[in-house]
């Protein structure tokens, strides 16, 4: 298909939500019972989650009927039945799971000082503002915007606004977020976009590239010794920085991302068996060799600070995939 208006569609289909379009739905099984989210479909073959229970973070991703987020055998467990402060400050590997988790607002990285493991913001409940289908654009497009409010009394007050676009008949993802202290005090605001990959985006021969230099790779999966990585940084460069997942077969998936506010790339996998998982993670500063944050740009009262990560995916899914090996028959 090459003609995506509205104008050209509508001879052809009862429903334009036949082609592409934002629904709304809720999960109704187990621990992830209640979650609200709001499925896209661009009608090109890229379809994923909203997960507006877990802080308007990404939850399933499929690409050509592929899937290639990494998922957690806990699934997208609802906001109620987690606690960032429990196993000290541990509790966000509870939940943990999903093409992207957003970490911040006020801390990231390990728990540290009061704070727990990358902050308070994931599987946080937001508001929802709007979603839907925008067909008289010159450029057709999905969209969804959300709101997630971080506030402690005598504390931080921060406000995220998030804004997920993404064209019909496209292959790509822009998330555009804007962070407002609504609070009376100076606070420190870090942020990471924690982007998970696995099978088949991720498998052996997979390699990460910032602006052209090759970071990790190529890849075992999965890998029993040398699969667990601690979190390494590299500087971004220029106005924006493009940090780009290959796999054989073909299969490309590309992170732009701006650097005046996401001045880093941090990347983490672990390919162990049974895991599986890499990690991209455009973010506000550099990770010591102790887990730590170093001091973070602060937010006066009134202050906003944007964000923008665009996501696109090329290739073919179905040639990047590889059947496991089978035992021989008897």
């Amino acid at each position: 298909m090459t003609e995506w208006s509205a104008a050209a569609l509508r001879p052809l289909v009862g429903d334009l939500r036949q082609v592409a379009s934002v629904r709304r739905i809720v999960f109704d099984d187990g621990a992830e019972r209640g979650v609200r989210a709001l499925a896209f479909s661009t009608g090109a073959g890229l379809d994923f989650s909203v997960l507006a229970d877990r802080s308007m973070d990404i939850g399933l991703l499929s690409w050509q009927g592929v899937p290639i987020g990494w998922q957690s055998p806990a699934g997208f467990v609802a906001p109620a039945l987690l606690d960032p402060d429990s196993e000290d400050g541990q509790g966000f590997n509870r939940g943990f799971g999903g093409f992207l988790v957003t970490c911040g607002l006020n801390h990231i990285r390990l728990a540290r000082d009061g704070e727990p493991q990358h902050g308070r913001l994931p599987f946080s409940p937001a508001a929802i503002k709007a979603y839907g289908e925008t067909w008289q654009a010159a450029a057709p497009f999905l969209h969804c915007e959300g709101e997630v409010t971080q506030a402690r009394y005598g504390g931080e007050a921060l406000r995220l606004h998030r804004r997920i676009e993404a064209p019909i008949g496209g292959a790509a993802i822009l998330i555009r977020d804007t962070v407002e202290n609504v609070g009376t005090t100076d606070t420190k605001q870090p942020m990471l976009y924690h982007f998970n990959l696995g099978y088949p985006a991720i498998m052996t021969g997979s390699t990460v590239e910032l602006d052209g230099r090759r970071l990790i790779g190529p890849i075992e999966l999965a890998d029993a010794d040398k699969g667990l990585v601690t979190a390494r940084t590299w500087p971004a460069s220029g106005p924006t920085s493009l940090c780009v997942l290959r796999s054989p077969g073909g299969l490309a998936v590309r992170f732009e991302f701006d650097t005046d506010a996401l001045s880093h790339l941090q990347l983490w996998h672990d390919l162990r068996p049974g895991v599986g998982v890499l990690s991209i993670e455009p973010c506000t500063s550099g990770r010591p060799t102790d887990g730590s944050s170093p001091a973070e740009a602060v937010l006066k009262p009134g202050e906003r600070r944007s964000y923008r990560v665009l996501v696109s995916i090329e290739g073919h899914a179905a040639a990047t995939r590889q059947r496991p090996s089978q035992p021989d028959a008897d």
